[in-house]
């Protein structure tokens, strides 16, 4: 069979699953028997996970239209040019599955104006680039309709005053945002991030019934299992900004929306921060390293430069595939998201501290490879650099992509 006629069949047989789960089958509906049966997460998952298979033709075809097409270079790492709006898939299956859950919580609708906001701008950004400056004046206007008039907010900051737990929450949404941007470099990191962080975010809100937080989280969580599909190595779409800062911010909001402790105030802010603690760090240490270097210095080229000293280039510079490095970052991550589980469950104030300083290591081991990375990385371009100066010219060869 040929890659277009498999593509056209799984898109009749997902539109076909979607169909079927919107249909009366059985007596009643698959939608009421889920209710019934305490698997309706599941059901928003799937619905989502179909939605976004019979929507990403639409989508890529769309980008080709447009011209919304990620121009390979020597910065990246995918050798043709790609269409860069699976993220619109995602967002409409995302907001249809919510549709669907018929479970709309009022705190709901800020998140959902907010995340559209976001990625109705860096969709503009994918389709004719948009200056760093209209991209944070959007996010900042994003995370303020969340934190006000919405209400949500880092209770942790509420003793000092609404001012700071407002500019916490800004700061919060905004950097998360941005991170999982970051994290968008190689084919299936940033979806298959998405997957994991949902699912254990789920995982919390299914068991202290969270419904309307278990909800959203089961709807990301599906439609970014369909996007996988079509953003594994080698990639045939990819999310573009407007779908990596979607999801990122999604997350970000449904971190703060959600209650992760009632009687731990250690517990309720290191498990958000466990669970989506690779992006974050991710972002802190080039960002951090970055700074040292004098690459950036101000907002406007934080969030404008593009680099190939992230995490996973890194562990790229140190002979893994884009999968093994996909599977790496994924482990680290759910490694990390079960000790936040773990400390979920725990009452004890000393053993969420032993979990933390258990992450702590995770995360040391982390600088050591990206420290290890950074140094195998300047060996090889030394030497790629003193073969090159020795190598006769060659102008009508191919030039290598990295």
């Amino acid at each position: 069979m040929t890659p277009a006629r498999r593509h056209r069949l799984n898109y009749w047989l997902g539109l076909a699953c979607l169909a079927v789960l919107l249909t009366i089958i059985p007596p009643g509906g698959i939608s009421a028997w889920s209710w019934k049966a305490g698997l309706r997460w599941l059901y928003v998952a799937l619905v989502a996970f179909f939605a976004v298979n019979s929507l990403m033709p639409l989508a890529i075809a769309t980008a080709r239209r447009l011209g919304a097409m990620d121009q390979p270079d020597p910065r990246k790492v995918h050798p043709e040019p790609t269409p860069r709006l699976g993220g619109l898939a995602v967002f409409a299956a995302v907001l249809f599955a919510l549709w669907r859950a018929e479970a709309f919580a009022t705190q709901l609708l800020p998140i959902i104006a907010a995340s559209t906001l976001i990625f109705l701008i860096d969709v503009a950004d994918d389709i004719r680039s948009l200056s760093a400056s209209i991209r944070l004046c959007g996010q900042v206007l994003a995370s303020l309709i969340v934190a006000w008039p919405g209400g949500i907010v880092i209770s942790f900051f509420n003793p000092l005053g609404p001012f700071w737990a407002v500019a916490a929450t800004v700061i919060w949404l905004v950097g998360v945002t941005n991170a999982f941007n970051f994290l968008d470099g190689i084919d299936g990191l940033a979806g298959g991030m998405a997957i994991v962080c949902s699912l254990l975010f789920l995982g919390i809100a299914w068991n202290t019934r969270q419904l309307e937080l278990a909800f959203a989280t089961a709807a990301l969580l599906g439609a970014c299992a369909g996007f996988l599909r079509f953003n594994w190595n080698p990639a045939k779409v990819f999310l573009g900004d407007g779908g990596s800062t979607f999801i990122g911010f999604f997350l970000a909001s449904l971190a703060v929306y959600g209650a992760w402790a009632t009687n731990n105030r250690l517990v309720g802010m290191s498990t958000p921060l466990l669970i989506l603690g690779v992006p974050i760090f991710d972002m802190i240490y080039i960002t951090l390293s970055r700074i040292r270097r004098g690459d950036v210095k101000n907002l406007r080229e934080w969030i404008e430069y593009v680099g190939r000293d992230h995490f996973h280039h890194r562990l790229m510079s140190l002979g893994l595939s884009q999968k093994q490095t996909v599977f790496f970052i994924l482990t680290v991550n759910l490694i990390l998201g079960l000790g936040a589980l773990t400390m979920h469950y725990t009452s004890s104030t000393y053993g969420a501290l032993l979990l933390v300083a258990q992450s702590t290591l995770v995360f040391i081991v982390v600088v050591f490879l990206m420290l290890l990375g950074r140094e195998f990385k300047g060996q090889t371009g030394s030497a790629k650099s003193r073969a090159d100066a020795h190598a006769p010219s060659s102008m009508g060869s191919t030039p290598r992509r990295d």
